[in-house]
């Protein structure tokens, strides 16, 4: 009799999986500090890293499908208790510059929406968004600290609109110069040399933002345990997964150079990016501002969606499977509703600090909003190590740990596909930290961007190793 929880089929998977990973953001994001050489990069980037990624996952998920903590249990499992507290502290804190940049995506999503123009992000002061964006997180983590889970909600809807808006703006952006009067903005889009990088470390700086497009994969794992015969059919799920990601990352990238000169590409491209493709797009398909306002409202309620549910859900899984020998009995004190009040007040902090300090010196919204960004790319790939660092450990005691599903039966050939996963990644974050300016221009502003992007890692890896000591202090006392 056939197991009637496996009923996912590989082309469930993949569209899973798909909505899970991809987002439009990541063809502008890479768009603006490649341009079309970007094409190559993300054929290089699915082929190397991606596809053995999505199937490491799949290997750990399988072997661990009873464990309810993601990446913190398949290393408590084949390392140790402290590891496991590591990896959980480090998917919790590189949340935080990821809660410190939604409130910046709904300023803009708000701005075209009622001014019909990107106009807010060129003129407004770094100073001045950045109080604007602390209030607004500071009324997210009070609405969420009081339980109120409606916002989660729309975070379904919303995802889906975003996805719909995603595939429509590749349909109609490739569509536009045969079907209207739409200009080519790029020039020698038929020569082979306008997709070649130039692999200088200017080039190399932008890997991590690549990463970040396609990282998260670990989301997948709860559901090769759910897919009829997993050993064949999950791996075909993750490589139609890397065909679909790639189709949208090079088609997108392609109709990117139809609408915006990759030679000459605008200065606000990642935060205005996307909202000027479809007021362009409204223009040549004479549906004037419609595509502008559908995807303005989609990415204010995704924003706000996002926010609200990554206050609450990192910090969560920090807490819940949290050991007392490392993680202080004050931090997981609930009130009435459950919420773990001092957990918050932490993030409150943290996010406060990271909102704030970078205005200081950094002159405009849009510098601000780019920056934000950049350590995005270099600070959330740091928790895919801890999902490499699990696959190799996973391979030293191979026989412990038998998975309906396994990504390649050699232990020795495990190891090597799992470092070079866990090499690259770190080597994409370090070179990542490097400023996305020009030095001479900037000096100073160059290196203020630089040590933020040491010092903000080093940050929440010194609070990480001071919570067993203060933990270890408390329980002494």
């Amino acid at each position: 009799m056939a197991d009637s929880t496996k009923q996912l089929r590989w082309y469930n998977v993949a569209l899973i999986a798909f909505v899970a990973v991809w987002g439009l953001g990541n063809v502008f994001n890479n768009y603006a500090q490649q341009g079309l050489s970007v094409i190559t990069s993300w054929l290089l980037i699915m082929l190397l890293y991606f596809v053995p990624y999505a199937l490491i996952v799949g290997q750990l998920g399988s072997a661990f499908k009873d464990a309810n903590g993601g990446v913190s249990s398949w290393i408590r499992a084949t390392g140790t208790k402290r590891l496991a507290y590591y990896a959980a502290w480090t998917y919790w804190v590189v949340h935080v510059p990821y809660l410190a940049q939604k409130p910046q995506g709904i300023l803009i999503g708000l701005s075209w929406l009622f001014q019909g123009n990107g106009d807010f992000v060129n003129t407004a002061s770094a100073v001045t968004v950045s109080m604007i964006c602390l209030a607004l997180f500071l009324l997210f983590l009070w609405l969420a600290a009081r339980g109120i889970t409606t916002l989660n909600r729309i975070g379904s809807v919303a995802g889906t609109a975003m996805f719909v808006m995603s595939i429509l703006f590749i349909i109609l952006a490739v569509s536009a110069p045969f079907m209207t009067k739409a200009h080519i903005a790029t020039p020698n889009m038929t020569s082979i040399k306008t997709y070649l990088p130039n692999f200088n470390l200017a080039y190399f700086t932008t890997i991590s933002m690549l990463v970040f497009a396609v990282g998260g994969a670990e989301k997948i794992s709860p559901y090769v345990n759910n897919t009829k015969h997993a050993a064949r059919e999950f791996p075909l799920g993750m490589i139609a997964l890397a065909i679909m990601v790639a189709l949208c990352a090079i088609l997108g990238s392609f109709a990117m150079g139809f609408l915006f000169d990759s030679n000459h590409i605008p200065a606000d491209l990642m935060a205005n990016g996307a909202y000027k493709a479809f007021a362009m797009l409204g223009g040549y398909y004479h549906l004037g501002n419609t595509f502008v306002i559908l995807y303005a409202i989609a990415q204010t309620l995704a924003q706000i969606s996002a926010l609200a549910f990554s206050i609450d859900a990192p910090l969560k899984i920090l807490l819940a499977d949290a050991d007392a020998d490392f993680v202080p009995a004050a931090l997981s004190k609930t009130n009435a509703k459950g919420v773990p009040v001092n957990g918050y007040a932490m993030t409150g902090v943290l996010v406060g600090l990271l909102i704030i300090v970078p205005a200081l010196k950094i002159g405009n919204m849009n510098a601000l909003y780019k920056w934000l960004l950049n350590l995005n790319s270099v600070v959330m790939p740091m928790r895919y190590l801890w999902v490499f660092l699990a696959y190799l450990l996973l391979n030293r005691h191979l026989s412990r740990y038998p998975s309906d599903y396994m990504f390649v039966k050699s232990r020795r050939l495990g190891m090597v596909i799992g470092g070079w996963c866990f090499l690259f990644t770190a080597f994409a974050c370090v070179l990542g930290m490097i400023p996305k300016l020009d030095m001479a221009a900037d000096p100073e502003q160059w290196w203020f961007q630089l040590a933020l992007n040491i010092i903000t890692p080093l940050i929440f890896l010194a609070l990480g190793l001071i919570l067993p000591a203060i933990a270890r202090r408390r329980r002494a006392n």
